[in-house]
């Protein structure tokens, strides 16, 4: 029988759409509805609002409209930024970098490059799930074309140094414009980051950044892919010649408005943030004053103010997530993309953490919806359940 509670602290995972993105979607659902690449007013309606909606979002990342490239979601930013910038190269010789802690979308991406050919590097994190820039600059080449580096691990909330990899990769790209070898050009899986950091391209240094409209109050099945001006990339499919020729297929007018919606109105005041990292550091003390054998995975400081992410020694990650289901708590135990994996975490196990706590991670991301009541209610159910869950065990 399943608890009154129902609490989601699953917001990394995707979030509920905002009421006024709802609102300003709605009409291109049933009034405004043309096809925006028609010529007649049907579709010059639904036009003018992709226009406007990707001004919209070039205003706040400080770009260029025609820099804006509209997807299905971030998992296709992701392959067209990797794939695209890839097989815009006529050299047989190829070489990426990206790190062990990417998303499977990045990584799944890189693993079929290298068997096309291409030489992938996976760079190591720390203990706390932060990339070197020494250890990156280390594995540059005169091959390589693309550096692959997320703003934010989705699954320890772990804050990478995107603004100097950039520094450092303009440097380098000035020597080697010298050398006539080509431009190494900077992706970015910005999709975590989108709601509490700075999203300003010019400022972090990026030629690529990927966002999706679910992690950010919008709707599912949008994203998109910034692409700085004269960036060597092509597409990946093939059809029509919509967003400027580098990804075919009808636009999504209704979700593409609630994208632009969406990213106008994320809260990034500071005492949004402020209220969730409260929150969050009253979970993460109450988990580890309350729970004897638990440990926080990531950094305690360079992390995103919503997540947290735990070890519970001799317990199972996944009786974990369903007791706190029945107990109407929704939770992770990592990325949702991957939580059908029998596989322990690779990002836990690139952290240097064994297979065992890494299978009994949970991860609690919050949103700009929750409560100190339901903070306060999630630490009177946790420690009973994981007694019960270690006694079943037996350990």
């Amino acid at each position: 029988m399943k608890n009154s509670y129902k609490i989601y602290f699953d917001n990394a995972a995707t979030t509920p759409v905002d009421k006024g993105v709802l609102d300003a979607m709605l009409p291109y659902f049933s009034e405004k509805y043309g096809n925006a690449s028609s010529l007649h007013q049907f579709g010059q309606e639904s036009q003018q609002a992709v226009i406007k909606a990707r001004q919209e979002i070039a205003d706040i990342l400080d770009c260029l409209s025609s820099e804006i490239i509209f997807t299905s979601g971030a998992t296709e930013s992701d392959n067209l930024a990797i794939k695209g910038a890839v097989q815009s190269q006529n050299d047989k010789k190829l070489h990426i970098i990206t790190t062990a802690i990417e998303h499977p979308a990045v990584l799944d991406t890189c693993k079929i490059l290298e068997k096309q050919g291409v030489n992938v590097a996976y760079l190591p994190v720390s203990k706390e799930g932060i990339v070197s820039v020494a250890d990156l600059e280390k594995e540059i080449h005169d091959e390589t074309i693309l550096v692959s580096v997320m703003y934010v691990n989705n699954e320890v909330g772990a804050i990478q140094p995107i603004v100097k990899i950039g520094e450092k990769l303009a440097k380098i790209n000035q020597e080697r414009s010298q050398q006539k070898l080509p431009k190494i050009i900077f992706h970015t899986d910005a999709v975590q980051a989108a709601n509490y950091l700075d999203l300003n391209v010019k400022n972090l240094g990026v030629d690529l950044m990927s966002l999706s409209g679910h992690k950010i109050y919008g709707p599912k099945g949008i994203g998109l892919l910034y692409v700085k001006n004269r960036t060597a990339i092509t597409r990946i499919q093939d059809g029509g010649h919509q967003e400027y020729g580098l990804r075919s297929g009808t636009l999504n007018t209704p979700g593409i408005v609630g994208m632009a919606t969406a990213l106008k109105t994320v809260d990034s005041r500071q005492s949004t943030v402020d209220r969730l990292k409260k929150l969050r550091d009253g979970l993460i003390d109450g988990v580890l004053k309350l729970v004897p054998d638990s440990q926080l995975n990531g950094s305690r400081e360079k992390r995103l103010p919503n997540n947290a992410n735990f070890s519970f020694r001799g317990v199972e990650g996944e009786s974990l997530m369903i007791a706190l289901d029945q107990a109407g708590i929704a939770v992770s135990t990592g990325s949702a993309c991957a939580s059908g994996s029998l596989e322990p975490s690779h990002v836990l196990m690139a952290l240097g953490h064994s297979a065992e706590m890494a299978h009994s991670s949970l991860r609690i991301s919050l949103g700009k919806y929750n409560t100190e009541k339901e903070v306060d209610y999630f630490l009177q159910v946790l420690p009973e359940i994981i007694q019960r869950l270690r006694k079943i065990s037996g350990r």
